[in-house]
């Protein structure tokens, strides 16, 4: 169930559920594309990263895994109808979040272990996850 006190922008614009509930896959793996792992840097190695990022909870390793995929930071979230975007949040210089750009302009998130809801960026910044600090962009194939 979504708690919109957590995404306090929510009332106002898009935030639509569009997903059951599931623990398999996180945000940062969903915006990456994956839904079969949980992609974090823990320490203990518990969780999916590459062994070429460092594992740590920076936004640069957040990027560097981006980068990894193909994308390259860009300087904003505007729909690009030949790229993928992806957008990166922080609280206080910690990521926290990642969404994935829709073919609508629309961003998708996973929300923890919880669903997977459409939304735009107005909807879940100054929330639970902070705000975007980069966005990042791949030609579509």
């Amino acid at each position: 169930m979504v708690i919109f006190r957590e995404f306090p922008n929510s009332a106002s614009d898009p935030f639509i559920e569009t997903s059951e509930v599931t623990p398999i896959y996180n945000c940062i793996a969903w915006a990456a594309g994956n839904t079969s792992k949980w992609y974090e840097p823990d320490p203990l190695g518990i969780y999916y990263w590459p062994s070429a990022i460092p594992r740590e909870y920076t936004v640069s390793a957040y990027v560097q895994l981006y980068e990894l995929l193909g994308y390259q930071k860009c300087s904003n979230g505007n729909l690009e109808p030949n790229f993928d975007k992806v957008a990166v949040f922080a609280k206080k210089s910690i990521p926290t979040h990642a969404a994935k750009q829709l073919s609508n302009g629309l961003w998708s998130s996973k929300l923890g272990k919880n669903i997977d809801v459409s939304h735009s960026l107005f909807a879940i910044e100054n929330g639970h996850y902070g705000n975007v600090v980069q966005f990042l962009r791949r030609k579509k194939n």
